[in-house]
Formats: C-alpha cells, structure tokens, sequence
C-alpha cells in the first residue's frame, strides 16, 4: 500500500515539476530548445523524487499519528472535543459573512482561517474544561447553583477504610465525591494483588464505592484529570485538588501534611473520628477488657469500642478479664488519644504514667 501511495504521489510530483518548469521557462531568457528540455525534465525529475520521498511524512505518519491518539482517547475526551469544533466552527460561520466584506484575497480566505482556527480553539478548550462542563450541566439540570454543592476528591485509603459510607448516610458529609480515574486503577491494582490481604482490601474498596452508587448517599462522578508530569500517586491527588481548589477527604497522614503544605483543604476521617470520641477525665471509672501486655512491667493494654487504647497499670494480671479502671491521665499523640488507668480498688504504682508501644 505504501508503496502505491509513493508511486502515485512521485507521479503527481513529476506533473507539478513538469507544469511549474514550463510555467518558469515562459518568464525566462533560455531560448535554447535542449536547454529548455532539460530545465522542464529537471525539475519534473526532482518533484517526482521529492514526493516518492515525502509522502509518507505528509500523509502516512500524520495519519498513524492521529489514530493513536483517537485509539488512547476516551470516548469523552472524544464527544466533548467534536462538541467544541462544532460551536468552533459555527463562531466561525458567523464571523465569516463581516469578513468576506474584506478587500482582495483577504476576503476569500480569512473566513476558511478563522472557521479552522476557532474550530481547534473549540475543540481544546471543551477537552480540557470537559470535567467542570460535567458538573455545570449536572447542577443546572439538578436546579442548583454550581458553587452550592461542593466536591471532594476521594483518595485510596479513604475508600479502602470504608468508614465515609457511615458518615455519608449519617449526614455528616455533604456535596460531590470526585473520583480521578488514576484512583481506581491504583484501587483495581491492589484489588488484583497477589497478596492475599492486599487482595482483600482493595475488592473491599471497590464494594463500597458500588455502594455508595447503589444507595445514592452522595452524588459521585468520575473524572479523568491525570496531571501527566507527576507520578506519584498522592502528588498526582494534591495537583488535582489545586487545579479543581476542592478539599481531599483521606485518612493518610503522610498525605494530610503534604497537602496542607501546599495550601490544600484536608478532610481527615481520622481527625473525626477522634473528634466524636467521648472526653475522659481523670477520676472517671470505666470498663476494660485487658487483652496484652504492655511494654512496661505489670502493664496491661485495652481499647475502648471506639479504638482508644487505655494502658493499666497493674493491668497484666487481669490478663483476658474485663476490669473496672480508674482513668489518670489523657494524653493526646499523634497516633490518637491514650488513656492510662489503674484498677478500681488499687493504689496506684506510678506516679507518673509510662507510654507503651
């Protein structure tokens, strides 16, 4: 095929060069009939040459080109990107009726430039602002104001812990959850891990955003953002939420703080639960199942129903036993809050609490 294609357009070269010497030789001084020849054959030689030659860049190459890039699109990109050339080049066939009124040649061609260049302009644009048009004709179809609602961009560990569904359906959570696309396939790739506990945690991911679609707690969209000069996953998050300025509802930590260093609106689930725990204050009773020992001596270690870790100090004979405690001291780590406590009944045998690991 390609090289049919070169023969034909070495054949079309041969008949430009042929017309363009005969063309030249008329406004030149070569009288010579065998000069003349020569000159015509030439140039209808080296246009023949030139086009068995170039054909493939003009024509093959571009042509591979453009199917690659339709064939890596996504349907989308390619509905959104003929929706922009077409009011692209409707513009352009507005403005085409003032600019034909333009003198000389002007007039015949600017109307076909501006129509092809409002054309691309249209098509760019309508891809690359695709995900907000999505939104906008969501709101306006819902009757809503689109800055009323506000997005949320969701992250792995976030889905994977599954704690936002309870959130979400007690009303704590309100507005669009935004899913990047590098999100799920990062949730699909652990879903399909080899380990067996990865394995597990990613399909227990994948479950709940199917049921968050399913009970329609929040409005949840897909988007395709993909910011193609960052690799790491989280910095990849982090350039989304500052493109689209939309908090990330996560409970990374590591994520958290790079986040917020670069001025971006963190929503940990972490934090919140810890924010609803109920306050403990030295004195109060409560009551403990101890379940391992501490990393001191006689040290026992339990945990609320809401995860709070309470140290016992003496605790490690009551190993396997539910004890009343008498709470100490509260302290507040990075990790969460512990609480150190001793039996009901029982001195004290520190003055000071000891942290376990």
């Amino acid at each position: 095929m390609l090289s049919l294609l070169r023969l034909f357009a070495a054949f079309l070269g041969w008949i430009f060069g042929f017309l363009l010497g005969v063309a030249l030789l008329e406004v030149s001084r070569i009288d010579e009939v065998d000069n003349r020849v020569i000159v015509v054959l030439l140039l209808a030689t080296a246009c023949g040459i030139l086009g068995f030659l170039g054909v493939e860049y003009v024509t093959v190459r571009p042509a591979r080109w453009l199917l690659a890039r339709i064939r890596d699109a996504s349907a989308s990109d390619l509905i959104a990107g003929s929706t922009g050339a077409i009011i692209g080049l409707l513009l352009g066939l507005f403005l085409a009726f003032p600019i034909a009124l333009l003198p000389g040649s002007v007039g015949q061609f600017a109307p076909l430039a501006v129509a092809g260049v409002l054309g691309l302009i249209g098509a760019m644009t309508a891809i690359i602002k695709k995900d907000d048009g999505v939104a906008f004709l969501r709101d306006v179809r819902q009757g809503r104001d689109r800055g009323s609602r506000e997005q949320m961009l969701l992250d792995t560990s976030v889905i994977i812990d599954g704690r936002i569904a309870d959130v979400a359906r007690a009303g704590f959570l309100r507005g669009t959850l935004i899913i990047p696309r590098f999100i799920l396939l990062e949730l699909q790739g652990i879903a399909d891990s080899s380990d067996a506990l990865r394995r597990a945690r990613g399909r227990r991911g994948l479950d709940l955003l199917s049921r968050l679609q399913k009970e329609a707690l929040l409005p949840m969209q897909v988007i395709e953002r993909d910011p193609r000069e960052v690799v790491e996953v989280d910095a990849k998050l982090v350039a989304v939420a500052r493109e689209l300025n939309c908090p990330i509802l996560t409970n990374d930590y590591n994520l958290n703080r790079v986040a917020e260093l670069q001025g971006v609106r963190v929503l940990n689930v972490n934090e919140l639960a810890t924010a609803v725990r109920p306050v403990v204050l030295p004195g109060e009773e409560l009551s403990v199942k101890v379940i391992q020992e501490g990393k001191e001596a006689a040290q026992g270690v339990g945990y609320l129903e809401d995860g709070t870790m309470i140290v016992v100090e003496g605790g490690a004979r009551h190993l396997g036993e539910e004890i009343d405690v008498v709470v100490l001291r509260v302290l507040q780590t990075v990790a969460g809050r512990m609480i150190f406590a001793h039996p009901r009944g029982e001195a004290s045998g520190a003055q000071r609490p000891r942290a376990v690991r």
